[in-house]
């Protein structure tokens, strides 16, 4: 996330129960880090609302309202989800269910507990978000060092083609009365805009020599570092 701005973790309450929702809001403004809180009731919950949080905490909700909302959630894997449920024996039994559900009994202490478990599960979601950016951002340098490399093994091909639309623009200049004023101009910016990509192409060849210049002193320095720890030892 270096060079850009930190997100601010977006949490989704979904409950029927005003103080539960409250409890737990006041709660996290407690933390140092204090996310942004949506609250809904489980009428207005729709499982096309959980992707756009990054998690999703569900309370006490009118009877057979929980099994729909626990089973939409799993069906989004990526999206963290703790629920706190008023029955302490169903614990195991809701983990087994929904393997990726976090699961908070609502017993004394549980307000400390559903803030850790939650705090924890941002961090993940953070962690999560990074590796998918550094893998994206992997691919985009994958792809642009294909191209870079198809450019290189291009360049001859491209020289020798601009050569000979500059060798013959100059020949059709020089020859004046065998072309009408308008063709002459279209010839001049022809040629312009042959000089001009030539330009192109031999910035790009210096910024290739330079590149492979800085890769072999870095590979350099490497080797001798390595040099010096192999001494050392």
């Amino acid at each position: 996330m270096s060079g850009h701005p930190l997100k601010q973790p977006s949490v989704l309450i979904v409950s029927d129960d005003t103080e539960f929702a409250r409890t737990v809001a006041a709660r996290w403004q407690a933390e140092r880090h204090v996310p942004e809180i949506t609250l809904v009731t489980s009428d207005v919950w729709h499982a096309s609302t959980a992707p756009g949080h990054d998690l999703v905490i569900v309370g006490p909700v009118r009877a057979g309202k929980p099994s729909a909302i626990l089973s939409s959630l799993d069906a989004l894997p990526a999206t963290a989800a703790v629920y706190v449920t008023d029955d302490t024996k169903d614990v195991s039994t809701l983990q087994s269910e929904h393997p990726h559900l976090l699961v908070v009994p609502r017993q004394d202490g549980w307000t400390g507990t559903l803030i850790l478990l939650s705090n924890e599960a941002l961090r993940r979601v953070e962690a999560v978000g990074r590796a998918q950016r550094a893998e994206r951002l992997a691919l985009d340098s994958q792809r642009h060092a294909t191209l870079g490399r198809y450019m290189l093994e291009m360049r001859p091909s491209v020289n020798n083609a601009l050569t000979s639309v500059l060798g013959n623009a100059d020949l059709l200049l020089l020859e004046p009365g065998q072309i009408s004023a308008e063709c002459r101009d279209q010839i001049r910016t022809i040629h312009t805009m042959a000089l001009r990509l030539n330009e192109i192409i031999q910035r790009f060849s210096s910024l290739a020599i330079e590149m492979r210049a800085g890769e072999k002193e870095s590979q350099a320095e490497t080797e001798a570092m390595s040099q010096g720890l192999v001494t050392r030892l």
